[in-house]
């Protein structure tokens, strides 16, 4: 791995560790409350290391056009298909995870995300943009191109898409962050310009954040329907057997 891609992947590492400090300090210098001042620290300290990790890797983006990569017209073709390849992956995982594992659909951390955007909706911009732009550059440009470089599609794509699972600190669904892992990897390699999984990352992430937030109500209502119905089933199945 080169010095600057090293350089990059500490500045990623300091930036997550960086609640530690940032939102104590945010909370003394009178932040509402707490989940203000996370979502507050989380903006500046995403954007900050966005613009760093940029410079960083300058020469990179100055030597891109030296690769072999794909037209515009099929990277652009790749990077509208994959917004649904992503969320095909995704389904299929979380449908694996609920059969076979037992998992219930939904995700803490995406619940805890919309919450944040909620109370401070400048932090979609960090969910949206900011956090796929900087974990493509992370986990696919520099941790998969690395691999990638010395094992064959399959391995880089498993160990750099693992990584990428557990950075969620969403541990129930490994999976469904693995397969989506794949799936930008696959887009990576396919056109060979990282702006392609970076655009069908925010793309995705967008969506689910914008759906989550804009019709809340009407999915908890939804929820609350499934689970009584469920309820109804059970007491029923229970005494009439």
């Amino acid at each position: 791995m080169e010095k600057r891609h090293w350089y990059v992947v500490i500045t990623y590492i300091i930036m997550q560790f960086s609640t530690i400090l940032g939102v104590p300090l945010f909370v003394k210098l009178g932040v509402e409350s707490r989940e203000m001042a996370v979502a507050y620290w989380l903006i500046f300290s995403f954007f900050a290391a966005l613009i760093l990790i940029l410079y960083l890797l300058r020469q990179d983006i100055m030597e891109r056009h030296r690769d072999e990569r794909s037209s515009v017209p099929t990277a652009i073709t790749w990077a509208f298909f994959g917004v649904f390849l992503a969320l095909f992956a995704q389904g299929i995982a979380a449908t694996i995870e609920n059969r076979i594992f037992g998992i219930e659909y939904g995700s803490e951390n995406t619940e805890f995300l919309v919450e944040l955007a909620l109370t401070t909706p400048l932090f979609i911009v960090v969910t949206s943009i900011i956090g796929p732009i900087l974990e493509e550059i992370i986990f696919r440009k520099i941790l998969f191109g690395t691999l990638y470089k010395r094992y064959n599609f399959f391995i880089a794509a498993l160990l750099s898409s693992v990584v990428f699972a557990i950075v969620h600190m969403d541990f129930k669904h490994l999976l469904i962050y693995s397969a989506m892992g794949f799936t930008f990897a696959f887009l990576y390699v396919k056109t060979k310009r990282i702006i392609v999984p970076i655009i069908a990352h925010v793309s995705m992430n967008t969506l689910v954040v914008l759906i989550q937030v804009v019709f809340r109500d009407e999915i908890e209502k939804y929820q609350e329907q499934v689970e009584s119905t469920q309820a109804m089933i059970k007491f029923l199945w229970t005494h009439l057997h």
